[in-house]
């Protein structure tokens, strides 16, 4: 509707409208997270199994230079030497690459939880449309993503000045070690960089994500006018349901108009209740109420009963009784057995059908 686009958004959103977004890919989730997991993951294998990695390679790369001369002579096919260090550096790398997507793949899930959705990867013509890309280019989540990269910038710019600055009084003494020496020196201090910047950057990649919640919550709450028309949708039209309310009470009602036309006798209030009671000693254990009502319907079960030469008897208490205590369709409690008693009784006599 046009007056939508004027209402403010401060209705929370439904269940319906949090499946909506989700099942279109919308969630709120920080891209901040999973890069953190992957480095700090990453930065945790070669922390505790780069010593390994590092012997591997090395040994590999001592025997490639070994057989460099077997392989001019050509005693050794390059082919199949080729293919045995790709397998060998493939084994390698194979460990270091499932923790990474693993770790990816966790991150994720941990914020989202399972989610499938092709929408997001289907064309939009506003994806190209350069009015629409520049005011993404300007909006408010651009900004956001600027600063965020401008301080992972700083923070990474920071960690690696803090740690070489504090590592100055080692560089003097590479001097006087071996290559071997110098690049264990080299990979713990890189180490040591990547790791103070995983920490502060995971601080920065927490605030995202609550950031991120907080502007997601925000962007799928509705306006008034769009849970009622939510509502429609889901729980039917109110007009339309109560039309067809009243027409189901019509139905019941003329169903319970010729049930009045089987019955032994009306009790009366005498005006304001009606209740129609029938007998049948044969089916029944007791007088069973077919019809009741009050004002308008108490007026047209005596109608129909007068109509069908139905009797007529005024007992105010007794018919206030069944009216309260009896539902149609079900028998009368022993406490009114007495009182129905009678006026059957009474009611038979008149036909000339007393027992």
């Amino acid at each position: 509707m046009p007056e939508e686009s004027f209402q403010e958004k401060t209705e929370q959103p439904t269940p319906k409208r949090r499946e909506d977004a989700r099942k279109k890919g919308q969630v709120g989730k920080s891209r901040e997270i999973p890069s953190v997991a992957v480095i700090g993951s990453g930065v945790l294998f070669f922390l505790f199994g780069g010593h390994k990695l590092m012997c591997s390679l090395g040994a590999m790369m001592r025997e490639a230079f070994a057989s460099a001369a077997f392989v001019s002579q050509g005693d050794i096919d390059v082919f199949v030497l080729a293919k045995d260090y790709l397998q060998l550096i493939i084994s390698l790398l194979l460990p270091v690459m499932l923790v990474l997507v693993v770790a990816a793949l966790a991150s994720n899930l941990a914020q989202t939880g399972l989610i499938w959705s092709v929408e997001p990867l289907a064309p939009k013509a506003s994806k190209i449309n350069p009015v629409e890309g520049a005011k993404r280019m300007f909006s408010k989540r651009s900004l956001v993503e600027l600063a965020k990269s401008i301080g992972k910038i700083l923070i990474v710019g920071w960690a690696a000045f803090s740690v070489l600055k504090g590592e100055l009084g080692h560089f003097i003494q590479l001097t006087y070690q071996d290559k071997t020496q110098i690049m264990a020196y080299l990979g713990h201090a890189s180490l040591k960089v990547v790791g103070k910047s995983c920490i502060v950057i995971a601080l920065l990649a927490l605030l995202d994500y609550l950031y991120q919640k907080w502007e997601f919550e925000q962007s799928i709450k509705m306006t008034k006018q769009e849970v009622k028309e939510e509502f429609k949708q889901t729980e039917g039209d109110p007009l339309v349901k109560s039309r067809i309310r009243a027409i189901q009470r019509e139905m019941a009602r003329r169903r319970m108009m010729e049930e009045v036309k089987t019955a032994d006798v009306v009790i009366t209030n005498p005006t304001h209740l009606a209740v129609a009671l029938k007998y049948d000693a044969l089916t029944m254990t007791a007088p069973k109420v077919v019809a009741k009502g009050a004002e308008h319907i108490a007026f047209r079960i005596r109608e129909v009963a007068q109509d069908n030469g139905i009797p007529l008897v005024e007992n105010k208490s007794l018919a206030q009784n069944l009216y309260k205590l009896v539902d149609m369709g079900e028998e009368i409690p022993s406490a009114l057995y007495q009182a129905v008693a009678e006026v059957l009784a009474y009611v038979y006599r008149l036909k000339g059908r007393a027992n």
